[in-house]
């Protein structure tokens, strides 16, 4: 094996290494799905921790804490029996550029998607299209899907579209956790 390939092999081993234990898990925004056993918890924490997974990891792991928090640490429950006067407690939750309006909007979208078409992993896998089965059909399907209700337009920033050239990086993230953690 050439030297260069011996070099990148033995560079790409380290940062495997680094990354793949439990102690770097502690300081990772992936700690909070962590936090659950219970295959939906799972999902619906990973989901919206890739959602927020830019900036500070110290503020995306507190955010994190906060909405799970919110939830009253049971996201699949709450989820499902979200309501109207649940909207007030998320009134000043804000990451970044992900508001109130945008998180109450996700809640909503994540009960839809629960109640009515099978949740998050058939939301994706539903999105496979047979005559083109391809992951950025699905991701396209699913952010169709979860977009299906009346929402404000800046929400849409939130669920990149891969048709659209987007490299739907934190959608791909939240997919790799789901089958690492479950």
């Amino acid at each position: 094996m050439p030297d260069a390939l011996i070099e990148i092999k033995n560079l790409l081993d380290e940062k495997y290494f680094q990354f793949n234990n439990t102690a770097f898990i502690e300081t990772d925004p992936i700690s909070i799905p962590h936090q659950f056993s219970k295959k939906e918890d799972i999902e619906i924490s990973a989901f919206l921790m890739a959602t927020i997974a830019w900036g500070n990891r110290t503020s995306i792991i507190n955010n994190g804490n906060k909405l799970m928090a919110l939830m009253n640490q049971t996201p699949h429950d709450f989820i499902l029996n979200f309501s109207k006067k649940d909207e007030l407690r998320f009134q000043n939750f804000v990451h970044r550029t992900f508001n109130s309006n945008d998180c109450i909007f996700f809640l909503q979208a994540l009960k839809n998607l629960y109640k009515n078409h099978g949740g998050l992993e058939h939301a994706f896998s539903d999105g496979f299209n047979k005559k083109d089965e391809n992951v950025k059909t699905a991701i396209s399907n699913f952010r169709t899907l979860f977009l299906s209700l009346q929402h404000l337009s800046r929400v849409e920033k939130h669920v990149s579209n891969p048709l659209s050239n987007s490299s739907a990086k934190r959608l791909c993230m939240f997919k790799r956790v789901i089958k690492e953690v479950v």
